[in-house]
């Protein structure tokens, strides 16, 4: 039996589609429940051209529906359909406009498509037209196909009755593009992929193969990419390479930002208020997003708003191992599709059929760190973790300890005495610290041949390349929780490889060595006083658990929980930068990404304070240039403020149980 099958039909437009444009989707519905053996109809095109399904007639059907730039008959949808078409489901998996199947005017622009709203919205609504549907019609998907239900409910469909949202940015300059104001590489790598079935390329195999061939050298491209930006294999199709330019050139929040198909969370007044789910990992670069999410929804609408937060990492909800990186988060961690499906239809069981399921906890948050920090048999570190249930987000017992940097590099809750102590340190962009793990989407590239992936030579058909490369990648950066150790596996690593902590450029601050469990739960705060004899300069920020010596781990293990970056121009406003008055002291404001972590006792709590986190982020070249447009590259003097005129500190959201 086919994986699905694709149905062409003219939405019969309200609002988006007045081109008459055509938009397919792949329908599953099923004949009965009843039936001993239950099984797919297989719906032909001559059934629905009469927009009839006369086997369900008789059968009334709740919808499940996804929108999707991603191919919709991957593999991955193989162990959902079944499972909620054998439940009484109809499901639904639509083409996004000019992606695949679906018709349009061969522009694609990643995220920033306006269409999206209204095209979401009259496909709900002309699903619930239909004599077999209920009228409910729920929505999931994760990361764009999250984005997307966002969207849509921002037009407020009547007929959307149920929404399952799992890590999707909510404000793609802040989340997704341009974090801190620096651009995530993870992008321009990202939207090589995107670009394979979009309708500019087509069945042009000669322009597929140079989208291939560049995701073949994946690490010199990314590599390339920042310094030379106008020189890409996206070149062949066009709207997506302007994307690319978009996400690195467009480095202030502009009006190419602010719509509501690019900020979401700006019209979050508008969205509609039906049951929602909200679900994200840790380390996963939209945790932050989904949790401002959670708050602004939970606050606003009258309807259930419920939170899942675990250690995974971008699509590892679904994931079958426990294994994050290098660290092991514990059996408990894994859902896997069974466990996957089973949550999602209960959530849609009880707001789409009103079936009296089983009530879940409103927040459910996984507490990593539990584990005895022993390598397990598969030689990853046993971090652990335990499941604990919540009713409110941030938690209300927490308790905010300040802990000040000093220049003894500690973190303490004493000031430092020193009237003018302060830490200095060279900022080379040409010799960037490389990336080790962290909050990455995917940087991905081709098996090569040589070692299992396609032949070169071989280039398939339209609607086919996406499925092959898809099916024949392997990540360029790991995301994360790993060893801080430079290796030959990490982009820009020299011999001697080094401990991060011990490079001259990697300022870090420890706790003494605790002598109780301290549990981190929230945002964590930085209030740091810096300056740099430049005009721009980037901080970059990571928040560790130092495990101590072992048998096991002769070093320690540093263990990477969360980072991030500020670029000094956007020091106060991601509309107006400032250049610095270079030597001049600035007080700044950072938040990490949201955190659960156990830091147990014998363990240190440490602060990594450098300029660069490279290939997660563009290199500053601290000119002070138009970014992307810069000439050179020098290399700055950074400082790190101690002293009692410029105290810099960090607020740890501690909870005790």
């Amino acid at each position: 039996m086919e994986n699905s099958l694709n149905i062409l039909r003219k939405v019969e437009s309200s609002r988006g589609i007045q081109d008459n444009q055509q938009l397919r989707a792949a329908f599953f519905p099923i004949l009965t429940q009843e039936d001993p053996d239950p099984h797919l109809v297989m719906v032909t095109k001559q059934v629905f051209a009469n927009d009839k399904f006369p086997m369900l007639n008789k059968y009334i059907r709740d919808i499940g529906m996804v929108r999707s730039l991603y191919d919709k008959t991957a593999p991955e949808w193989d162990d959902i359909y079944p499972f909620f078409c054998r439940r009484g489901y109809v499901f639904v998996i639509q083409d996004l406009r000019s992606r695949f199947r679906s018709e349009g005017d061969g522009k694609y622009f990643h995220a920033h498509n306006p269409w999206e709203g209204d095209d979401g919205y009259d496909t709900i609504e002309w699903l619930a037209k239909q004599e077999w549907s209920n009228k409910k019609i729920g929505t999931l998907g994760s990361s764009h196909r999250g984005i997307v239900q966002q969207q849509l409910a921002l037009k407020k469909p009547p007929h959307l009755s149920a929404m399952w949202v799992e890590a999707a940015p909510t404000n793609p300059y802040l989340h997704e593009c341009r974090e801190g104001g620096a651009m995530s590489l993870q992008m321009f790598a990202a939207i090589h992929l995107h670009a394979l079935d979009c309708h500019e390329i087509g069945n042009d195999k000669t322009k597929a193969r140079e989208i291939m061939n560049a995701m073949r050298n994946m690490r010199d491209w990314i590599q390339k990419f920042p310094d030379n930006p106008f020189d890409t294999a996206l070149k062949v199709a066009p709207s997506i390479e302007q994307t690319a330019k978009n996400y690195l050139l467009k480095s202030d929040y502009d009006e190419w930002w602010d719509g509501d198909y690019a900020n979401q969370e700006k019209y979050f007044n508008e969205h509609a208020d039906v049951p929602l789910m909200i679900a994200c990992g840790y380390y996963d670069n939209f945790i932050g997003a989904s949790c401002d999410y959670y708050k602004f929804m939970s606050e606003k609408n009258k309807s259930k708003t419920s939170l899942i937060i675990g250690p995974w990492c971008h699509g590892g909800m679904r994931a079958e191992g426990s294994s994050h990186g290098d660290a092991d988060t514990g059996i408990q961690s894994v859902w896997g599709v069974q466990k996957y499906n089973e949550e999602r239809l209960n959530f849609f069981d009880k707001h789409l059929k009103k079936i009296d399921t089983k009530e879940k906890p409103k927040i459910r948050l996984y507490i990593m760190g539990h584990g005895d920090g022993r390598k397990t048999k598969n030689g990853n570190l046993n971090h652990g973790g335990i499941w604990r249930d919540e009713i409110e987000w941030p938690l209300e017992r927490t308790e905010y300890n300040t802990l000040f940097l000093s220049n003894e590099r500690e973190l303490t809750p004493f000031l430092d005495a020193e009237e003018n102590s302060k830490i200095t340190y060279k900022f080379d962009p040409n010799n960037p610290v490389p990336t080790i793990g962290g909050q990455i989407v995917g940087m991905f590239e081709i098996i090569p041949e040589k070692e299992g992936g396609p032949k070169e030579d071989f280039v398939p058909n339209f609607l086919d390349q996406w499925t092959l490369v898809r099916n024949n990648m392997r990540e360029v950066i790991s995301a994360a929780g790993w060893h801080q150790k430079e290796s030959e596996m990490w982009i820009g690593a020299k011999k001697p490889y080094k401990l991060l902590k011990d490079r001259d450029d990697v300022i870090s601050f420890e706790t003494k060595i605790l002598d109780e469990d301290t549990e981190v739960t929230g945002e964590v705060v930085l209030k740091l006083w810096v300056s740099s004899d430049c005009l721009d300069t980037d901080f970059t920020f990571k928040l560790l658990d130092i495990y101590p010596e072992s048998s096991d781990y002769s070093e320690g293990y540093h263990l990477n929980i969360t980072d991030t970056i500020l670029r000094m121009r956007y020091r106060d406003s991601w509309t107006n930068p400032e250049l610095l008055i270079p030597d001049k002291p600035y007080e700044i404001s950072v938040k990490l990404w949201p955190i659960s972590n156990l830091f147990k006792k014998g363990h240190k709590i440490r602060l990594d304070i450098s300029s660069s986190n490279y290939p997660r982020f563009d290199v500053n070249p601290n000119t002070g240039e138009k970014l992307g447009f810069h000439t050179k590259k020098i290399i700055a003097s950074n400082t790190i403020y101690t002293n009692e005129t410029y105290p810099s500190r960090i607020i740890l959201p501690t909870v005790k149980n």
